[in-house]
């Protein structure tokens, strides 16, 4: 089976870390060092990383090659992002959380993962992204949680 593309924020990587997101996080971390997952990253999330503790730059920096694929913010992204924050799904203080949007859908990445309940992880901001999105021409982005990955083929009981 073809690995999943999916756009990681900064939120999953540093909440590695974080006591109350941490094993979502790793559970995530691991399927992309698996290879189940193919990890997107942006210029932003390097950029937001570079002030971060070294165990979470460790993170990334220790993935197998292959396992991450680096999202170029082209003016593409950076219209999307734009049409979002005119469309006032998110304000200026804000524009990488737009930023990170806008990559994963100009990347068509399978989903966008994020502990980000303010901006990203919250339905009224999804619909809003989904109707920019669409209205820009692209498909819809599922945008979701570290926790709701699941890339086992178990069946529930």
């Amino acid at each position: 089976m073809k690995p999943l593309r999916v756009y990681a924020d900064t939120s999953v990587i540093s909440g590695c870390l974080d006591a109350e997101f941490e094993d979502d996080s790793m559970q995530f971390i691991e399927a992309v060092r698996s290879g189940k997952i193919v990890m997107l990253v942006s210029e932003v999330v390097a950029r937001e990383l570079e002030n971060a503790p070294e165990e979470v730059c460790i993170i990334i920096t220790s993935l197998p090659a292959g396992c991450v694929e680096r999202v170029e913010l082209t003016e593409e992204i950076l219209e999307l992002r734009d049409a979002y924050l005119e469309a006032g799904i998110v304000g200026v203080r804000h524009a990488n959380d737009a930023a990170h949007v806008a990559a994963a859908t100009v990347a068509r990445a399978d989903a966008i993962v994020s502990w980000n309940f303010r901006h990203i992880v919250r339905l009224d901001k999804m619909k809003l992204y989904n109707r920019i999105n669409l209205l820009y021409g692209y498909g819809i982005l599922t945008i979701i949680t570290p926790k709701e990955v699941q890339t086992d083929d178990r069946e529930e009981k």
